[in-house]
């Protein structure tokens, strides 16, 4: 018994539930803060564009749209950053736009690619990848054009402190951003031995118990790398087997596929979305 009369082991069942709920707050407000200059940026280009009386009314188009597409805060504001804006207020953003069929994404076990969100399909992606090469460790990262980088965006089996330190890498200093740079699948067989990594990322690497790594690029049909797929191992590793590479190299190119369908299609209709809500002056409604 503890002292306030609680069984010791439902006392301590506690106390790690509420610290894992506690780590996940901590992780989701440090992931706000990362997101704060971005949404900003959007909503000041919103505010202005639909003449808005504040930022909270921008914000509330963000918000309205990124719930009904499913699709996260930061992919839309960072698509309001980028895309050039609507010819002029009364019309369409994107006239005459085709919207094409979703590619298939059998290999990472999803029936109905044209009705699943992006998280449902970044979890089957690292399911399978962690499947082929044998690990429970890993997680996926998506390209960010904006800050020129990647961002993680799903994971499993990593410490608090890999997350966050990989929570987004630049172009150089870690295996992750050479696969991207190069769009091919990278192996490091050593974590503590290859020369690609920064000392600070190699210490984070090999803290969080992983020796060994396969980072598989996500490319879409024109060739371009919109994210990578990560396994890690526990100890150094051999060359994947002929047939490991040729299934991840499928499944990269599938999701890759997916992952630009998503962009043109489910983000641009969140975008139509917000400049009809914009021009009808539902911003606050």
């Amino acid at each position: 018994m503890s002292e306030d009369g609680v069984p010791g082991g439902w006392a301590a069942e506690g106390t790690a539930e509420e610290l894992a709920r506690l780590r996940e707050e901590v992780r989701d407000l440090r992931a706000q803060v990362r997101s704060r200059p971005l949404v900003s940026h959007a909503q000041g280009i919103l505010q202005e564009r639909y003449l808005l009386p504040d930022a909270d009314s921008a914000f509330t188009l963000l918000r309205r749209s990124s719930q009904r597409y499913n699709v996260k805060l930061r992919v839309l504001a960072g698509a309001v950053v980028r895309t050039p804006r609507p010819d002029g207020p009364a019309d369409p953003w994107f006239p005459g736009r085709v919207r094409g069929r979703p590619p298939r994404l059998d290999t990472v076990g999803v029936d109905d690619p044209g009705h699943v969100n992006r998280g449902a399909v970044l979890g089957a992606l690292l399911s399978q990848t962690l499947a082929i090469t044998g690990t429970d460790m890993g997680n996926v990262q998506i390209s960010d054009p904006t800050a020129r980088g990647l961002r993680m965006e799903h994971h499993t089996g990593h410490s608090e402190h890999f997350v966050e330190f990989f929570a987004f890498v630049g172009e150089d200093g870690t295996s992750c951003a050479k696969a991207a740079k190069n769009v091919e699948l990278t192996t490091v067989h050593d974590v503590a031995t290859d020369a690609v990594f920064t000392e600070e990322a190699r210490h984070t690497i090999l803290a969080a118990g992983s020796r060994a790594c396969h980072s598989v690029p996500l490319v879409s049909a024109s060739g371009a790398c919109l994210g990578i797929v990560s396994a890690h191992l526990e100890r150094p590793t051999k060359s994947l087997h002929p047939v490991q590479a040729k299934a991840l190299a499928a499944t990269g190119r599938q999701v890759g596929s997916w992952l630009a369908w998503h962009e043109r299609t489910v983000v641009l209709d969140a975008l139509e979305y917000l400049h009809a809500l914009g021009r009808s002056g539902s911003a606050g409604t």
